[in-house]
């Protein structure tokens, strides 16, 4: 089993990035299962949600407190959120933001594979939210596929046209554009 925990704020689009990413997992004939986590319930909020995949059955239903993967929508939460709490040794950090996939290793420590992708950037790029409030889900998916090698980008691309019911073309187009940009440490 692979458990993936997002990092986000209300409105960026965590909770439909994991559900996307689910889906393009059963796309690839894998049992799934999203589900998100609210505080505040207010836009700009810290908000978690989850996602596993695996080859059999999910019999669990309780938060993931030890995910293999964690993505992060927004690099502030790096300052704010113990992003890394629980995970695993070699674990997989992506993380939407600007600067080099090294600088943010270098603030989360050793141990860990760090990604980085500007997503936001993409995502203003295809149209996808505003300059102000860009919503960065789509391309955090396509960027994911590339860092884990878990899935396809096609995948992505297919549960995008499946799942998404706006601007399914940019969606698609950001989450390819964010799969090719995305950079390690």
């Amino acid at each position: 089993m692979q458990e993936i925990r997002f990092h986000g704020r209300g409105g960026q689009g965590a909770v439909i990035g994991s559900e996307l990413l689910a889906h393009a997992f059963f796309l690839e004939d894998r049992y799934v299962q999203a589900f998100p986590s609210f505080g505040v319930e207010r836009r700009g909020a810290p908000v978690t949600a989850f996602c596993r995949i695996d080859d059999g059955p999910i019999h669990l239903r309780n938060q993931i407190y030890t995910p293999d993967h964690v993505v992060v929508l927004d690099a502030s939460l790096l300052q704010t959120v113990g992003v890394t709490e629980g995970l695993k040794p070699d674990g997989t950090v992506l993380i939407n933001g600007r600067q080099p996939a090294s600088t943010y290793g270098s603030l989360l420590g050793p141990g860990f594979r760090v990604f980085a992708v500007d997503a936001a950037g993409v995502a203003v790029r295809h149209r996808l939210g505003s300059p102000s409030n860009p919503i960065v889900n789509t391309a955090i998916v396509g960027a994911f596929a590339r860092a884990t090698g878990l899935l396809s980008v096609s995948s992505v691309e297919q549960a995008i046209e499946a799942y998404v019911p706006r601007k399914k073309a940019e969606n698609r187009r950001a989450a390819r554009e964010a799969f090719d940009a995305v950079r390690s440490a």
